[in-house]
């Protein structure tokens, strides 16, 4: 976990919400995890992989720091992105300061421009993080830093690298020094997500991870219901196969449903003889195995939800709608 370095005194306890915003894949779930220490958004080489408002809270002795993962910021046509957008546009007026992430490697004029003259509206302090300098000339950072640091009255403009914590101490030095004064908003936990939205990202972060083309982008998770069980009470396996047996009594299990749009989809999904479902359920449970400290049995099964990504009411159900 990323250490602060700005101290006060404990009697002026500092506190608020701190929004990552920026294009899609620039890093923002990469340097959340970082920065807690912790995973607590998925993490995907494809582009739009988060898909909600994902708090991390990072607390210490006088200071609470509530960071929201947003989805990229982007034009689309279609309508599930077009949701995310208003989504993670609508709560940047209600945050105390904005954390803009930038890529280095992929930078997109017209998308930060976009993203700058939406900054502009919302008069919030705002800090540029430079992100990926691991992949870049250390030289190359100051004609980049000296081309953008004119383009908005930035708190400050941070080179760092998400995946090897570089810089972070000092984002973390800057939002402190211009937090408010304020309460604890939370007990001493990294993440107010329910463990069903935890265990459902998990399982779509497996389907991005193994998945080629558009089919990440058409599948949704939703988990029913979670079950604390012994093994007297049954035995357990994930949809297609991945038995896992073991005598432990102190057992999760799992119901989870990954909808699709088509039934070509599904059939992709459940893969040859259930191999693609059966591998999708083995990553998923070993790493819900891990979070919890417990033995896991899966239950995945696949739906085709017509059109849900491009149909508000499906949208609502599955809780993808800011409405």
């Amino acid at each position: 976990m990323a250490e602060a370095h700005f101290y006060f005194s404990r009697e002026q306890f500092k506190s608020g919400f701190v929004a990552i915003i920026g294009a899609p894949n620039v890093g923002k779930s990469t340097l959340l995890n970082q920065i807690l220490g912790e995973k607590v958004a998925i993490v995907t080489p494809k582009p739009q992989t988060t898909r909600k408002q994902i708090r991390g809270i990072l607390s210490g002795e006088n200071f609470q720091i509530v960071f929201i993962d947003t989805p990229g910021i982007h034009e689309s046509k279609r309508l599930l992105n077009k949701m995310l957008v208003k989504w993670a546009t609508s709560i940047l007026h209600d945050v105390d300061i904005i954390l803009f992430l930038v890529d280095i490697t992929r930078r997109d004029r017209a998308e930060e421009i976009g993203i700058l003259d939406l900054l502009r509206q919302l008069k919030r302090p705002v800090i540029l993080a430079i992100n990926k300098i691991d992949k870049v000339a250390k030289e190359s950072l100051l004609p980049i830093i000296a081309s953008i640091k004119d383009d908005y009255p930035f708190e400050a403009i941070i080179p760092i690298s998400a995946r090897y914590n570089d810089g972070i101490n000092r984002v973390l030095d800057e939002i402190l020094r211009i937090l408010p004064y304020g309460p604890k908003f939370y007990d001493d936990i990294k993440t107010d997500q329910l463990n069903e939205t935890l265990i459902s990202e998990i399982i779509r972060e497996k389907i991005f991870l193994l998945a080629k083309q558009e089919i990440p982008y058409s599948t949704a998770v939703e988990v029913e219901r979670i079950e604390e069980m012994g093994m007297a009470e049954g035995k357990g396996h994930d949809n297609k196969g991945d038995k896992h047996a073991s005598n432990d009594n102190n057992v999760i299990k799992i119901f989870a449903v990954i909808y699709v749009e088509r039934p070509s989809q599904k059939r992709i999904i459940i893969g040859k003889d259930g191999k693609f479902i059966k591998k999708v359920g083995k990553m998923a449970r070993e790493e819900i195995e891990a979070l919890f400290g417990k033995k896991v049995y899966l239950d995945l099964w696949v739906k085709v939800l017509k059109d849900w990504s491009r149909d508000i009411k499906s949208l609502k159900r599955l809780g993808l709608s800011c409405d």
